[in-house]
């Protein structure tokens, strides 16, 4: 099984803008603490839609659940925003490398009406937020049959 990733390109349900010049410019610009905290500000989310629910996974490594806000505004926004501290520094360390980031991170999906906002559960389990939204059931059109005459 093949697993396909999608861009949120055209995505009609993400709020996510597409920057062509972002890995270039990145690749361009030393690393400051302003593109650590960037980095993760765009946390990276998966969302798959069930039979019965969306379902939303972060991974958040080191995130605890206090520090994570999971959201409904607007009626069919999902809102999912928190902050990684960062790590105290002591005077007497001498760092070599720091590549893990740190800062606040905010992502908003607009939810299909076939949601069931005021059931949305979340669970932050091993660094993975997990969100689920069920979906309402489709009601089927009601078919009355017509008696012909004559």
């Amino acid at each position: 099984m093949s697993l396909v990733r999608r861009s949120n390109v055209f995505d009609p349900f993400s709020f996510d803008l597409w920057d062509p010049f972002d890995s270039m410019f990145r690749s361009v610009v030393p690393a400051t603490s302003d593109n650590e905290t960037a980095a993760f500000a765009n946390a990276r989310i998966d969302w798959k839609e069930t039979p019965d629910a969306h379902v939303f996974k972060a991974d958040l490594p080191g995130v605890k659940k206090e520090e994570v806000k999971v959201e409904v505004e607007d009626v069919n926004v999902l809102v999912i925003s928190g902050q990684r501290s960062k790590e105290k520094e002591d005077k007497n360390d001498k760092w070599h490398r720091v590549e893990r980031s740190s800062g606040q991170f905010m992502r908003k999906f607009r939810l299909p009406e076939n949601a069931k906002v005021e059931q949305v559960k979340a669970g932050l389990e091993n660094g993975v937020l997990t969100v689920t939204v069920p979906k309402a059931e489709v009601k089927k059109p009601e078919v009355k049959a017509i008696e012909i005459s004559g």
